[in-house]
């Protein structure tokens, strides 16, 4: 079990990281303006903007934290389903770029509209590049390290978990 909780965190990490970066990257590309408010924006679906945006560290590390938290439950979601859903184990790359439509489509509709954040806009070309980032840093490595994960397994010991 000590195996498949460390190929969770890895996974988690570098999804979580890919993903963050790439935000930042795209925001700052954007506006010229630093990553405290991508962090503060995602720390302002539990506490409204008025307060995230109201400045220090915390709202910032607390948006960190959510991101990551996220990530991973995106992360535990896929490698549940693994062994449980043969489509996943067809083609890695395939699989993990419709996860990420599958992440993005979740995200931006069912549970942001949930938040503070509240129900936005469609912009297609936004969206078109928020959906490229999700499948690229959230979909094709959890795809890519689970398959890698359960390829190490025994075919018996890939139902356990």
């Amino acid at each position: 079990m000590k195996k498949l909780s460390t190929a969770i965190i890895t996974t988690g990490l570098v999804a979580g990281t890919m993903d963050i970066t790439a935000a930042c990257v795209q925001f700052f590309i954007l506006t010229g303006k630093g990553p405290a408010l991508v962090l503060n924006f995602i720390s302002s679906s539990i506490v409204g903007s008025e307060v995230a945006n109201s400045g220090g560290v915390m709202w910032s590390v607390t948006g960190l934290l959510m991101h990551y938290s996220i990530a991973f439950g995106w992360t535990i979601l896929f490698y549940f389903l693994y062994s449980r859903i043969s489509l996943l184990r067809g083609n890695k790359i395939v699989v993990g770029l419709f996860y990420g439509i599958f992440v993005w489509i979740m995200m931006n509709f069912v549970l942001v509209p949930l938040t503070q954040i509240g129900y936005r806009p469609f912009n297609l070309p936004s969206a078109a590049v928020a959906c490229t980032i999700i499948m690229v840093c959230i979909g094709l490595p959890v795809s890519l390290l689970a398959n890698t994960y359960f390829g190490s397994l025994s075919p018996r010991s890939r139902d356990k978990f």
